[in-house]
């Protein structure tokens, strides 16, 4: 690892975008260079990213979505490592020495923890993801082909190396609008998936984020159709795209998607699912994923099966504030 470009889409996070900058110039590492795509900001933040001055390389388009922002950006940066920082998080200055630590030829990324932040940056809530032990790629590979996921920060989260991100960009919209979705998929496919056990990206929680899960409960359907394009990507990158029983198969042990799509059920019946799907067979695959391969400790999938199983059984107020409380 010698060269660190952090990329940094924007999109009327005036009130955070000057924090995710300075944090990025702030790494500790010889040679950090700062792109930020400006995705048709309507608020004050270009006046604030033209205060950096050349600092950073600035590029300002029209509103395209934080996808063709990350391709725009990733095409004028130049190190071998990349970050894509989300305008409304920050760095810890250790995350280049942390990733470089780990680096070795064959790396698709590095990942480390995140922190939750509020608004003003205090610490707000526990570390994500909550990894057990720190697992070897080839446990996350096996993970990834045969229950869909393995335990990933998302995209500001992750150090990717220029090797990998060059073999799937630009991307188009395989998987939906958000670059972190195939990056994330494909990471295990083609390279290694290292992980670092450290809190090193400050994620902040102010209830706009994109990801956010409770204000919307048509989000629910949304995040699982984009866990379906991500699966599809995934299984194209591998190689096992013919078998769709399998495929089905995969999606179905996913713990954190089996959730969704219990919440899905309860909040937006009639919504996107899995093929197939319907109450009975989520109640089955709570039971069955209890022996599923995964990272996940036992209390942990004990407690997934209970909340889901009471969740499918409960009558509709009483599922819906089951829902809120695991998604608030």
């Amino acid at each position: 690892m010698r060269a660190l470009s952090v990329v940094i889409p924007n999109h009327n996070y005036g009130e955070f975008v000057g924090a995710a900058v300075t944090s990025a110039l702030d790494v500790d590492w010889p040679s950090v260079e700062v792109v930020v795509v400006d995705d048709g900001s309507t608020d004050d933040s270009r006046a604030i990213l033209r205060g950096f001055g050349d600092r950073i390389t600035l590029i300002e388009q029209d509103n395209a979505g934080p996808r063709v922002a990350c391709n725009r950006g990733f095409a004028a940066s130049s190190g071998d490592a990349v970050i894509f920082l989300d305008s409304d998080d920050v760095l810890d200055p250790g995350i280049a020495r942390a990733a470089a630590e780990v680096w070795h030829p064959g790396v698709s990324k590095v990942q480390v923890q995140m922190r939750r932040i509020d608004g003003t940056g205090a610490p707000h809530g526990r570390h994500f993801p909550n990894y057990r032990f720190t697992p070897t790629p080839e446990q996350i590979r096996t993970w990834m082909s045969e229950t869909s996921a393995y335990p990933t920060p998302p995209g500001s989260g992750n150090v990717y190396a220029r090797e990998f991100l060059d073999r799937i960009m630009p991307l188009d919209d395989v998987c939906g609008d958000a670059t972190d979705s195939a990056c994330l998929a494909a990471a295990p496919y083609l390279g290694d998936v290292v992980t670092v056990p450290l809190p090193l990206v400050g994620y902040r929680v102010h209830g706009r984020n994109r990801s956010a899960l409770s204000p919307d409960p048509g989000r629910f359907t949304r995040q699982i159709e984009r866990a379906q394009q991500r699966h599809r990507f995934a299984r194209q990158v591998s190689g096992r795209q013919a078998d769709p029983v399998a495929a089905v198969r995969e999606l179905r042990r996913g713990r954190h998607l089996l959730q969704m799509r219990v919440a899905a059920s309860r909040v937006s019946p009639g919504g996107s699912s899995i093929p197939s799907d319907n109450r009975r067979r989520m109640a089955w695959d709570s039971l069955v994923n209890l022996g599923a391969p995964g990272w996940e400790s036992a209390t942990h999938r004990l407690v997934v099966a209970a909340w889901c199983l009471a969740t499918l059984a409960a009558p509709g107020p009483l599922a819906r504030r089951l829902v809120s409380r695991r998604f608030s």
